[in-house]
């Protein structure tokens, strides 16, 4: 952007340059662009200021771009490997597509696969991808030397920032000499299972030091479990091929053999298809249903038999619980849940395979799911966070972001401050609880078309507001679904009802300063776990309201009155104020009226109808009272 072109822009377009330079994907560095030029222009300093603002908010959108690129990347390198797999022709060609996946995803300068040699007692070099020393490439690592060789030992990924200053390795002259010979600092190794046994371990290394993230560690492992999966097919086609050429005069075997190698290559396809074109976890378990001829379900881990469930899981393979087979679908270490093959206790050890890939399958398709929906609840946040600090003021933008978010922001909406009530044993514990308060909250504005995030301690709520809904109706609902949903109560705070958030977002912020005051004052009236908003404290809600509704609070105290006087042309509201002033006495109050007692206790009586009961309290007389000053402060002319 030229310095003209700055000089010409439109007052308050400080946006414009940055959506420019997030359209064209420009540079990091590119972003400085027009803050240099504003001041080497000698623009005012607000205009500098705007700039900056827009600059660090291009920064975050960019930065969140990236972020879901990449992961739609790594989504996709699975995707495309798990199809490589179904399709399995050259183990060396998976495993070469694996290692490059894997180098390109954590953008590693090296990445290379080592396999055991149970013969020799160590493991050697496979596949390398960005190596250059030919040393390097053809080390062999004995059990427990080296960050190789103690993952192939323990089962455990290792990870190093620089090697050569970490003694948890065994470090010997070979190893250091061909890992010095090709440059490697920080290095990263899981291991490649086959279910309790380590096959070999893969590895992404940098040239430089360099801290691997968890979600990177996860990832590798994904891949690392894909080439085992590879190499155990390869292995199992072998192994076939073999059978096959070994029982060539067995003819009835041998079709036995391939329809079932056929099935398990049909599974593999379908499978991928699945994976492919967006299925979900039922969708898997309704194929391998059909393949395997039984009924396969998937379920929590808490509904799952638990001692088959740890068995499957140790041993990496399905296994036998009464008539059922159970498959623990796990990643990274987590226990996700289990596949549940019912009332097929016959299963011959490829139909168990076939349960088993199913239940890998299912594990990838439920990250992917998690992934997807943290991200989500990450973007439905920013968009509330931007609203209260009313950071983006253009309404197109707004209303994009939150369209995207299938959320309206033309709708009428109730802002809720909500926060955990009940000690919590210690700071952990409470840290944990009020991260399962925002994902609760962001679970139902999800479903609620609506938006969340984390502040004050609590979490913030904007919801839509139903036909025939209330602020306070929401804000009881609310509390009572958060606090099931996290197992310990409560307390919300609701503001009035909201209009117009993308051409006036200040309101946002507003509105929820007076939700938090609704839910401190729940607080100090003993009423934690509730769910309140300023209609339900009387005259208290005018001092809670943002707004003072007193329109609102003249009609919802006495406005059956004023409806019946103004309908019959009787003088209930006349007679009142006659009551009040007279000390509610009946006698007193025919005086200044001039009528007869009777005539009082009649229009009394039909005050209560309207009113309730209960409206001579202490507390419904002081709302009343007060109602009637209102009202006539507001029409003049009466008396």
């Amino acid at each position: 952007m030229s310095r003209d072109q700055l000089q010409s822009a439109p007052s308050g377009s400080a946006e414009a340059p940055y959506l420019d330079l997030l359209a064209r994907d420009a540079s990091v560095e590119a972003y400085e662009q027009p803050v240099l030029l504003a001041r080497a222009a000698g623009e005012p300093a607000d205009r500098i200021a705007a700039l900056e603002e827009a600059r660090l908010l291009a920064l975050r959108v960019r930065a969140e771009l990236e972020g879901r690129r990449r992961r739609e990347a790594e989504l996709s390198a699975l995707f495309e490997t798990a199809h490589d797999l179904a399709g399995l022709r050259d183990l060396d060609a998976v495993l070469q597509a694996i290692v490059q996946r894997a180098r390109s995803l954590l953008g590693t300068d090296v990445a290379y696969l080592s396999l055991n040699d149970p013969a020799r007692g160590d493991t050697y070099m496979r596949v390398t991808e960005g190596s250059v020393s030919a040393r390097f490439q053809q080390l062999r690592l004995g059990m427990g030397e080296g960050l190789g060789g103690l993952v192939a030992q323990t089962a455990r990924p290792y990870v190093t920032d620089d090697y050569f200053q970490d003694d948890r390795f065994q470090h010997t002259l070979t190893i250091d000499a061909g890992v010095r010979d090709e440059g490697l600092v920080a290095i990263l190794g899981v291991p490649l299972m086959l279910g309790p046994h380590v096959i070999g371990v893969l590895f992404a290394a940098d040239r430089r030091a360099r801290v691997f993230e968890r979600e990177q560690i996860a990832l590798l492992g994904s891949f690392a479990a894909l080439a085992a999966a590879a190499i155990d097919t390869a292995n199992l086609l072998t192994e076939t091929r073999a059978a096959l050429a070994g029982l060539e005069r067995a003819n009835e075997i041998i079709q036995d053999r391939s329809a079932v190698i056929e099935r398990a290559s049909e599974v593999h396809d379908r499978l991928a298809e699945l994976v492919l074109r967006g299925g979900g976890v039922h969708d898997v378990a309704a194929a391998v249903s059909e393949v395997l001829d039984g009924t396969v379900q998937f379920t929590e881990a808490a509904a799952a038999p638990a001692e088959a469930l740890r068995a499957s899981r140790a041993e990496g393979h399905a296994v036998r619980h009464g008539s059922d087979w159970i498959a623990a679908v796990a990643a990274g270490g987590e226990l996700l849940g289990a596949l549940v093959l019912r009332g097929h206790p016959g299963l011959d050890p490829v139909d168990q395979r076939t349960l088993e890939r199913a239940a890998m399958v299912t594990s990838l398709l439920l990250l992917a799911r998690r992934s997807a929906a943290e991200a989500e609840q990450r973007v439905r946040g920013e968009l509330l966070d931007d609203l209260l600090d009313a950071r983006d003021r253009d309404p197109r933008l707004l209303r994009e972001r939150a369209s995207r978010l299938q959320a309206d922001l033309d709708a009428t909406h109730v802002v809720l401050a909500a926060r955990l009530d009940g000690p919590a044993a210690d700071a952990d514990e409470e840290a944990s609880a009020r991260r399962r308060l925002w994902s609760a909250a962001s679970h139902l504005a999800a479903t609620r078309h609506g938006l969340a995030a984390a502040r004050d301690g609590g979490t913030v709520l904007l919801l839509p507001l139903g036909a025939g809904d209330t602020a306070a109706e929401v804000a009881r609902r609310t509390a009572r679904h958060l606090g099931t949903a996290v197992h310990q109560p409560v307390t919300v705070g609701a503001s009035a009802p909201v209009t117009d958030l993308a051409g006036h977002p200040e309101t946002v912020a507003a509105a929820y300063a007076e939700g938090r005051r609704c839910l401190d004052a729940l607080h100090l009236l003993g009423r934690a776990g509730d769910g309140a908003a300023a209609e339900d404290f009387g005259f208290l809600g005018l001092l809670l309201a943002g707004e003072r509704d007193i329109a609102g609070f003249v009609e919802r105290t006495i406005g059956p009155v004023v409806s019946y006087d103004e309908r019959r042309g009787t003088e209930l509201l006349r007679t009142l104020d006659a009551y009040f002033e007279g000390g509610m006495s009946p006698a007193r109050t025919k005086d200044a009226l001039h009528v007869h007692v009777n005539t009082v206790a009649q229009r009394l009586e039909r005050v209560g109808r309207l009113l309730g009961a209960d409206w001579q309290t202490p507390a419904r007389a002081l709302e009343i009272q007060l109602a009637l000053r209102l009202h006539r402060l507001a029409t003049p002319g009466r008396r």
